[in-house]
């Protein structure tokens, strides 16, 4: 894939340098055609699409262009109590009673289903999210089916995945996912739960509900049970509402770390488990040894690819002295080249912000920057008149106190800082309230040991970026949260050992 990526980068090089016409690309739009969308969507309540009690809707938009694609059901706390006592009565009466094996045939359904609809859920998470096809295609969505099949190849062997203990499950969860990645995170949290014999009510962020509605559906082609899996769709009320229920037993939350105190706060005191997946302000390391052109493609792909809204986003870069300005040169020619429209292009490179709102918190922080002295750097590019986009920003010459380095931004912002000695290095990576993810690149494997036991991150990746697989745990320290998902750690998660 780098390989690939540095091939095209030296194309558009030499375009340059003889016609700036010749490489010119030509647009390459997915089609909308096939996708199956409603006007209206309700709620999915114990197996069946109900309207919200209150007969209450609000609009979801395509953030490429501002136009109106759906209206979503508005469920208030009448609406979370029925979808908290169809999950509890299915959970009593059927989930937790049922084979093991036969509750991963349903999981495995599900997973095969989503491969069967894998080209209509991506164009539906673009549009709905604005992330490129590119990534919602070869990324999204593969991977939350991986983890509906990972996580059915275990539901009938938790006695193996615990030995010496047995699995219970914990009863109903509530579950909380953010806008970033609608879908993944909705596998990411419903598989382990089924695999783990829980029922499930699940809210999707208000701006990006239409994947796991279409999950819905998914489920209801599966013939999963009803009341198994609820999807009530709102806004931070209606997951409030979620969170203090007296019947859910476990809350799984993926979001700002600002609403994770207030969930932890209430439910301090009930018997309820918790995982919390915060923000981050993840750093990439680059030593003076590294591969240098696979580095920098690996940086691009860690912030700008996904517009920077991926919560392990590499928002911070440390590169030693003696190769920085080297770095910085490669980086500016790199994101030079970077392709900045619409999401549903297959050429686009970096798509629409999620929300005008959104939009708005990223051109505070480019404010900030620039009043705290740093030195910015924009590309000259094509940047669309109409819907919420950014163009690839990075940030030069920043103290370790700037906002923009301490605080999460949820944006294509990169800031550069350079360093002399590793302890050096692992003091400034630390130096931050979050701890979810971290990137280190150098020719050295002792090196890559000696800094994973040092730097306070739940995940670090050596020479590479952004590699997820449904096999292995993700989660933070500190204010990134606790708790992990993905592999055996996520499994565990949603089982209560006897």
């Amino acid at each position: 894939m780098y390989t690939n990526r540095l091939i095209t980068l030296q194309l558009i090089k030499m375009a340059k340098k003889t016609n700036k016409n010749t490489w010119e690309l030509a647009p390459a739009p997915e089609s909308s055609g096939h996708i199956d969308l409603k006007k209206q969507y309700e709620l999915f309540i114990d197996g069946r699409w109900v309207a919200p009690k209150k007969k209450k809707y609000f609009a979801t938009t395509n953030p490429a262009n501002e136009k109106k694609i759906a209206n979503i059901a508005y469920a208030d706390e009448s609406d979370v109590d029925l979808a908290v006592a169809a999950a509890r009565k299915a959970f009593d009466g059927v989930w937790s009673k049922i084979a093991p094996s036969e509750r991963a045939k349903y999981i495995y359904r599900i997973a095969r289903i989503m491969q069967e609809r894998s080209r209509e859920l991506a164009v539906i998470e673009t549009m709905d999210g604005g992330k490129p096809i590119r990534e919602s295609r070869d990324v999204d969505v593969p991977l939350a089916a991986n983890h509906f099949f990972y996580n059915a190849g275990w539901a009938d062997k938790l006695e193996y995945a615990f030995p010496t203990k047995r699995a219970e499950p914990l009863g109903v969860a509530g579950q909380i996912i953010p806008w970033n990645f609608p879908l993944l995170m909705a596998a990411w949290k419903i598989a382990p739960a089924l695999a783990a014999g829980n029922t499930v009510v699940l809210k999707p962020a208000e701006t990006t509900s239409l994947t796991a509605l279409k999950l819905a559906e998914i489920i209801e082609e599966a013939g999963l049970p009803p009341g198994v899996v609820n999807i009530v769709t709102g806004h931070g009320d209606t997951g409030a509402a979620i969170v203090n229920h007296p019947d859910v037993n476990k809350v799984a939350f993926t979001g700002s770390t600002g609403v994770g105190k207030i969930i932890q706060n209430a439910i301090a005191g009930t018997n309820k488990k918790a995982t919390l997946e915060l923000g981050g302000k993840s750093a990439n390391i680059i030593f003076a040894d590294a591969p240098i052109d696979q580095a920098v493609e690996g940086i691009v792909n860690g912030i700008f690819f996904n517009q920077g809204h991926v919560c392990c986003a590499g928002s911070r870069l440390f590169v030693q002295e003696s190769v920085a300005e080297l770095v910085i040169k490669k980086l500016k020619d790199r994101i030079g080249t970077l392709i900045v429209g619409d999401p549903m292009d297959k050429n686009t490179d970096i798509g629409a912000i999620n929300s005008k709102e959104q939009l708005g918190i990223i051109n505070k922080y480019i404010k900030i920057g620039n009043e705290e002295g740093a030195e910015m750097y924009q590309p000259s590019c094509n940047v669309p008149s109409k819907g919420y986009f950014c163009p690839p920003t990075l940030f030069t010459n920043v103290a370790q106190s700037s906002r923009i380095v301490q605080e999460e931004i949820f944006g294509p912002v990169l800031a550069i800082q350079t360093f002399r000695t590793i302890d050096e290095v692992i003091q400034k990576a630390n130096n931050t309230p979050y701890g979810l993810a971290a990137g280190v690149w150098t020719d050295k494997g002792s090196r890559i040991f000696n800094l994973t036991t040092k730097l306070r991150a739940g995940v670090i990746w050596a020479n590479t970026y952004n590699k997820f697989d449904p096999t292995s745990p993700f989660g933070g320290y500190k204010e990134s949260g606790f708790g992990r998902e993905g592999g055996l750690h996520g499994l565990s998660a949603y089982v209560k050992l006897v």
